[in-house]
């Protein structure tokens, strides 16, 4: 795992200075090694975090055999070895994964995109044909951030900190993205926070040449869901996970796994423990009486792990949060970040890489809201005109229920699941607030409005990058640790997209495939337990003198950055110690960490 960097411009040695201070920013990503390569069109910068073939010959920036062409990559190719044995010709100096993606850039240049698993982000620098080819992974699970500076140079890096220190460009927010956080909390994995700043979409590729830029989308998710029985399914789930994990735990330092004592991170460790005895795995638990520690210890017992328990220690969160939110450039409001920070942290002291349960909920249907779209689009008043009019009117004399309600507001489940589901503030919200944009971003495929399983591609498309990937990567580099989710390995996934919807969840079951699979490699309580979130709420925490003391600095001063873009008077109705309070508070604290570039 590594941070990247690069200047695409005439005369790239003169800018050493800007490239270095970009590298440097990145250093969190790579404390081992920091190199740059210079070409005279083109300078790459490297941070490295030491993973794969140690030696020098794993370093980068890498050029090829011929030195015509020259990478840089952050991430992880899993299952490199066999495809470096259909590239045998290419005269390999080292054994690292990076040199594989040159090997098969030489033979089939920007079409190796195709054949390419594992996550990463990547740029590669083309001498003769002065084209730089960049591309980011399917699921969004590394970053890739671009930009164009004053004088035409292609900027590009891991973080939007590292393209901000190259002094090359002034940013400018983007009133989309800042839409779109209010509205759910991050930003588009389309967007920046700046509307000068780009991110490289997940499953897309760029290609630079002569001074301009074309990028375009290389995967879609498959789209037909399959015709398969629970046992046939059961058989190729384990087969396909198993394949996964044993993939990802290549690596020339120690592997360990996350493990919260839920069904997913069980699940992973469990299989583990099948190709790597006495591994080490890591729980962070608050002290309170819904902790899950007692169960992450169950499976840490059972598959007798080098087991490490972080005890939340009672911290000032708002040092917290002025300590850990400028590792994520942007705002955002996920409440689990801070714990994840703190397991990271912890994990970093002792491991280089961790295995990650991330994203089973979007695979297998594990999430609450789910079942109750189940239930909307089952019910008798689900699309039904004359019905919804007169439960419309039984609702003046008398309450109706939930799902009648919803079904009055919402045109059909997917309506629900953008509108409502993990929303902060309404379009009328947004408006009072003064932003009047309002972003959905496009996906790989057309949506069927009344399919659960289209719904739970659109989260593997918009959240699991927009939210769950951002979290992951930031807190985890923020601690030179690397994540991996076996989870998201391409053949296991496409096989989880593509079950029918009654092998994921019903009215009264979620995770069915999950459960029938792995249920023997659980203990008793772990088969009934149903999930729990990851952290306290939002409302104890502004509970917290330090906490409020801070809010009332960033949100109830008008001279704070944050009223350049919102409404003040607007801003302080929505002060109520809850979920859009903390919207708020996060999106002045990126305000206030990022004023002087503003």
């Amino acid at each position: 795992m590594c941070g990247i960097a690069g200047i695409i411009a005439d005369n790239a040695r003169n800018y050493q200075e800007a490239l270095k201070k970009m590298t440097d920013s990145l250093a969190h990503r790579g404390p081992d090694a920091a190199h740059t390569e210079y070409y005279e069109n083109a300078a790459l910068g490297h941070r490295r975090l030491s993973i794969i073939d140690l030696s020098e010959n794993g370093k980068q920036p890498m050029f090829s055999g011929t030195r015509n062409e020259c990478i840089v990559l952050n991430g992880e190719i899993y299952g490199y070895q066999s495809i470096k044995t259909d590239y045998s010709d290419y005269p390999y100096q080292g054994s690292s994964d990076t040199e594989v993606i040159l090997a098969m850039y030489q033979r089939k240049q920007e079409k190796l995109i195709h054949d390419l698993p594992g996550m990463f982000a990547f740029a590669i620098w083309n001498d003769e044909k002065q084209e730089l080819f960049c591309a980011r992974d399917r699921f969004g699970e590394k970053p890739f951030f671009y930009a164009i500076g004053s004088n035409n140079e292609f900027i590009f890096a891991s973080e939007i900190k590292s393209i901000l220190a190259s002094g090359l460009i002034r940013p400018k927010v983007n009133k989309e993205a800042l839409s779109h956080y209010l509205q759910y909390g991050y930003v588009s994995t389309y967007h920046s926070i700046y509307e000068n700043i780009h991110t490289l979409p997940p499953a897309h590729q760029l290609i630079w040449k002569d001074g301009s830029f074309s990028v375009s989308r290389y995967y879609s998710l498959p789209q037909k869901d399959r015709v398969v029985s629970l046992s046939d399914a059961k058989e190729e789930f384990t087969y396909l996970l198993k394949k996964a994990v044993r993939k990802q735990l290549v690596a020339d330092v120690e592997v360990g796994s996350f493990l919260s004592g839920g069904l997913d991170s069980s699940s992973i460790v469990a299989l583990v423990a099948e190709f790597l005895p006495n591994q080490t795995t890591i729980s962070f638990g608050y002290d309170h009486k819904d902790s899950e520690l007692k169960y992450a210890k169950e499976i840490a017992d059972k598959y007798k792990t080098n087991h490490i328990e972080i005890n939340e220690q009672k911290k000032d969160l708002s040092a917290s949060l002025l300590q850990v939110t400028p590792f994520l450039d942007e705002p955002f409001a996920d409440r689990s970040f801070i714990p994840h920070y703190e397991i990271c942290k912890a994990a970093g002291e002792n491991l280089t890489v961790v295995l990650s349960g991330d994203a089973g909920d979007e695979l297998f249907g594990g999430y609450n809201f789910y079942q109750i779209e189940n239930q909307l689009r089952n019910h008798f008043s689900y699309k039904n005109i004359i019905a919804q009019f007169g439960m419309k009117l039984y609702h003046k004399m008398k309450e109706t229920s939930f799902i009648t309600q919803k079904n009055i507001r919402h045109k059909n489940i997917l309506d629900f699941h953008q509108n409502f589901v993990r929303n902060t503030f309404s379009k009328e919200e947004r408006n009072r607030l003064g932003i009047f944009e309002n972003y959905q971003q496009p996906y790989s495929f057309t949506p069927d409005p009344d399919s659960l399983n289209d719904i739970m591609r659109v989260d593997l498309e918009k959240f699991v990058p927009g939210n769950m990937m951002v979290k992951s990567d930031r807190m985890a580099m923020a601690n030179s640790l690397e994540v991996r989710t076996p989870f998201l390995d391409v053949d296991f996934a496409e096989f989880c997209i593509q079950l029918p919807e009654q092998l994921k969840l019903d009215n009264s079951h979620d995770k069915i495939i999950l459960r029938e699979s792995m249920q023997s490699y659980w203990t008793e309580t772990i088969r009934n337990r149903n999930k729990q979130g990851f952290g306290m709420s939002v409302e104890s925490w502004f509970e917290e003198e330090s906490l409020m003391t801070l809010s009332n600095d960033l949100l109830k001063d008008r001279n704070q950055k944050i009223f350049d873009y919102i409404d003040f008077s607007s801003a302080q109705k929505f002060l109520n110690k809850d979920h859009k309070h903390w919207n708020l508070l996060q999106l002045s604290l990126w305000a206030h960490n990022n004023q002087t570039v503003l």
